[in-house]
C-alpha cells in the first residue's frame, strides 16, 4: 500500500493524462483516496470522471502519469488490481434471463469461486441486499432498482479492498437510492474504501467523506463537505411577490454579495452565494426594502453542494480565463 505522510491509501494517481484522438479527456489528475473512506468524484458530463475510472480499473492505459490501486501500479500490476476490485458501472450488467441467484453464481464461477464457495457467497449476498425473496426471479423482472442491488452485489463477490461506483444510482427513485446508500455506508464501515462518481450532488453530501470536483480533466477542486462549503460562505436567496420585481432583488444581491445571482422565474426565486460575513440577515431586508422589493420570503443560509459545485467549477473557469 502507498503511504503519504501518515496516511494510507488505496487509491493514489498522479498525473493522469490520455487522450482520445483530439479529446484531452484527462489533464493531469490527481487523487488520493483514504483506506475505509468514500471519496465522491464530482463534475459536469465530460469533465473525465468515468475515464478516470477506466483507468484506474485497468480498462485503460493513462498517456502519461501514474496510479496506484490497493497499492498496485494499474500499468505494471493489472492482474493483482483486477483481483482487489470491484467495479459497478453505469448500466447494470446483469444477464435479464438467468435469475438472482444464477446471476451471482455465474459471477462466481468467473472469479474462479466454485462448488459450495459460490454458492454460500451468492446466498449471503442475496440476504444482504434484500433479494432472497425474488433470487430465483428472472432479472429481467426486477425493478431498477433490484437489478441495480443485484449488480452490486456481485462486483462484491470477492471481498474487494477498493469498490468503483460509476453513478450507481442513475435513474433510480429516492427509496432505491436509499437502499444502495445504505449498502455503501455498510461497505466503508467493513473496511472497503469507495470511489464514487456521481452526478447527484444530494449523494455526495450524504455519503463521501471527501469530494473531488472534476472540470475539464483536471481536480480543481478537493476536500470534505463542509470543508467546501465553508469556501463559498452563505446563501442569500430572496422570493418576491411578482416577475418584475427579480432584476431590483439580483441588482441588490449582485451589490451585496460580489457574485452573480441565480433567478428562477417559475418560483420567483433570486440567489446568491456570499463570502462577506458582514451580511445578515437585517441587513439583506433593509436594503431589499430600500430598492422597494415586495417580498414574500428571505433567507441567509449554508450552501448546498449544488450551489458549491457551480460557484467553484465557475471560480476555476474565471481563471483559466484568465491565464489563457
Amino acid at each position: 500500500m502507498v503511504s503519504h505522510m501518515t496516511t494510507t491509501y488505496a487509491v493514489l494517481s498522479e498525473g493522469l493524462e490520455k487522450r482520445f484522438g483530439a479529446v484531452h479527456a484527462l489533464r493531469g489528475l490527481d487523487l488520493a483516496v483514504a483506506e475505509g473512506t468514500v471519496c465522491g468524484v464530482l463534475g459536469p458530463n465530460g469533465a473525465g470522471k468515468t475515464t478516470a475510472v477506466r483507468l484506474l480499473t485497468t480498462l485503460l492505459a493513462p498517456d502519461a502519469g501514474s496510479a496506484r490501486v490497493a497499492g498496485h501500479d494499474v500499468v505494471r500490476e493489472q492482474d493483482a488490481v483486477r483481483r482487489a476490485i470491484g467495479v459497478t458501472g453505469q448500466s447494470a450488467s446483469v444477464d435479464v434471463e438467468l435469475s438472482g441467484r444464477q446471476n451471482l453464481r455465474l459471477f462466481a464461477r468467473l472469479h474462479g469461486m466454485r462448488g459450495a464457495a459460490g454458492r454460500e457467497r451468492a446466498a449471503e449476498l442475496l440476504d444482504r441486499f434484500e433479494l432472497a425473496d425474488a433470487a430465483d426471479r428472472a432479472a429481467g423482472t426486477y425493478s431498477g432498482g433490484m437489478r441495480r442491488r443485484l449488480d452490486l452485489a456481485a462486483s462484491l463477490l470477492t471481498r474487494p479492498r477498493v469498490l468503483f461506483l460509476d453513478e450507481p444510482t442513475t435513474g433510480l427513485d429516492p427509496a432505491s437510492r436509499n437502499q444502495i446508500w445504505s449498502a455503501v455506508r455498510a461497505l466503508t464501515a467493513e473496511g472497503t474504501t469507495v470511489l464514487l462518481t456521481t452526478q447527484y450532488l444530494e449523494e455526495a453530501d450524504r455519503l463521501a467523506d471527501q469530494i473531488v470536483l472534476v472540470d475539464q480533466g483536471r481536480a480543481a477542486v478537493t476536500g470534505t463537505p463542509a470543508e467546501l462549503k465553508a469556501r463559498i460562505g452563505s446563501y442569500a436567496q430572496v422570493v418576491v411577490a411578482d416577475e418584475g420585481s427579480m432584476p431590483r432583488a439580483a441588482a441588490v444581491l449582485d451589490q451585496l454579495t460580489g457574485s452573480r445571482p441565480q433567478l428562477d422565474t417559475a418560483t420567483r426565486t433570486v440567489g446568491a452565494v456570499s463570502m462577506d460575513p458582514t451580511i445578515t440577515l437585517p441587513r439583506l431586508v433593509r436594503e431589499l426594502d430600500g430598492a422597494t422589493v415586495p417580498i414574500l420570503d428571505v433567507s441567509l443560509r449554508p450552501p448546498t453542494l449544488d450551489e458549491v459545485f457551480l460557484r467553484l467549477t465557475e471560480s476555476a473557469n474565471s481563471r483559466k480565463e484568465l491565464v489563457t
